[in-house]
């Protein structure tokens, strides 16, 4: 079959294609394709792709072409991972919520809402020309940011996608390193929506060993997802990383006007990522890759790609629609949740009742993911003032206007819909 990658350019490419090598020919891809609009940087990326698909037993046929159409057509599965308007432009969406007083982040509060305002565009015309010109059954897999907004507007237009994300699959890795069992063995009762989830349990062995964690790592736990440690035991859950422009906005806020922005950090670990990769005796990805972020994506894409093209069935956190899941939340609500992956499609798995204050939180935001898709497509000013307004960290009327007003004006050419 034949697999195409849109954002092949990404830096995180050649960890992707590390894991064809590794899957290739269970899945039986016979070609994979990395598109990219930018040729020279997608000639450094792809170059590295190739040579490290190879190392690692790639033997299919490795494509690099600026072409969409070409990339698309007869594919089985098309994984996105653009960005619009690159780093420069996560710089703004960083940078302009502060001057507000807001988180400035590029996929929570108003900087995401302005990513997802690039994005989803986009997005949906590459998924017509996937509509138009890949293999009938093909699956769109999303794992461009905001995950959850862009998930959704591709299913309200009736694509057939699913949304992925790295966090489940990082805390699967964390907690079967200390509890010195197998990836595989450890299901995650984790539950939300895409960058606000809680994992409230931890299955090994159809034992929930979750309040042992807590207890023998609980300093750990709240170290990796920077919050006090009274906190998580409060919860009695494992907050994703996101929860903390929640629960510590101002705090957080303070932090990123002290220090550089992570948009300027990735550029640098970018550029020299791009040195590392021109050199032709590069056959594997750099440990500097890490940094980049999005670590063991490969293996989450590799694996969803497993569940829908092996055979049998996997169960993977997933984003989908939510229809019914959970209750608080309206049915067409895009939700991250573990489901059984199969070549039938996905089945997510039932999720216990959520406590008042999860539910209240998801609910909020679900509404404004709402709006904020909805504005995306229309460009209609005042559903995206009423967005802003909805985000349960702006809701101000003065300052969702001005964040609007602001975000308009910084993205204006990559913002058609708006003119």
């Amino acid at each position: 079959m034949k697999v195409a990658v849109v954002g092949g350019g990404s830096t995180y490419s050649p960890e992707l294609v590390e894991g064809f090598g590794r899957v290739g020919e269970r899945l039986g891809v016979g070609e994979l394709v990395l598109q990219d609009t930018d040729d020279k940087r997608l000639a450094v990326v792809g170059g590295a792709a190739q040579r490290i698909a190879r190392a690692h037993g790639y033997e299919g046929t490795i494509t690099l072409t600026s072409d969409l159409d070409a990339a698309v057509a007869g594919a089985s599965a098309v994984l996105l991972q653009i960005r619009v308007g690159g780093q420069a432009a996560r710089l703004t969406d960083e940078t302009i919520p502060l001057r507000c007083g807001c988180i400035g982040q590029e996929t929570t509060g108003a900087g995401g809402f302005a990513k997802a305002l690039r994005t989803v565009p986009v997005v949906l015309g590459i998924a017509e020309r996937v509509r138009e010109l890949a293999a009938d059954d093909a699956w769109i897999v999303d794992f461009t940011n905001p995950v959850g907004i862009v998930t959704r507007a591709l299913l309200d237009h009736g694509h057939r996608a699913v949304g992925l994300c790295n966090v489940a699959i990082g805390f699967q890795r964390l907690f079967a390193e200390w509890l010195r069992v197998t990836p595989e063995s450890v299901q995650l009762g984790h539950a939300g929506l895409n960058h606000l989830t809680w994992i409230r349990s931890v299955c090994v062995d159809g034992e929930d060993v979750l309040p042992a964690l807590l207890r023998d790592h609980g300093d750990e736990i709240a170290a990796h997802v920077e919050l006090p440690r009274h906190l998580i035991d409060s919860l009695g859950a494992v907050p994703s990383y996101y929860l903390r422009y929640y629960y510590q906005h101002d705090l957080v806020v303070q932090e990123l006007l002290e220090s550089r922005s992570r948009a300027e950090e990735v550029m640098d670990v970018e550029r020299d990522l791009l040195t590392l990769y021109r050199d032709p005796q590069l056959h594997d990805k750099p440990d500097l890759l890490m940094q980049r972020g999005g670590a063991y994506y490969s293996e989450a894409a590799i694996n969803l790609l497993c569940g829908l093209f092996g055979d049998g069935s996997d169960v993977q956190v997933v984003d989908v629609r939510n229809n019914g899941l959970i209750p608080e939340l309206p049915a067409d609500a895009v939700i991250e949740v573990p489901a059984h992956v199969s070549p039938t499609g996905t089945a997510p798995l039932p999720v216990p009742a959520l406590p008042a204050h999860q539910a209240g939180l998801i609910a909020h935001t679900a509404a404004y993911e709402s709006l904020a898709a909805a504005a995306a497509v229309s460009g209609d000013r005042e559903i995206a003032f009423r967005a802003l307004l909805t985000h349960p960290l702006i809701g101000q009327s003065a300052l969702a206007e001005q964040l609007l007003t602001d975000l308009l004006d910084a993205n204006r050419k990559f913002l058609p819909a708006f003119a």
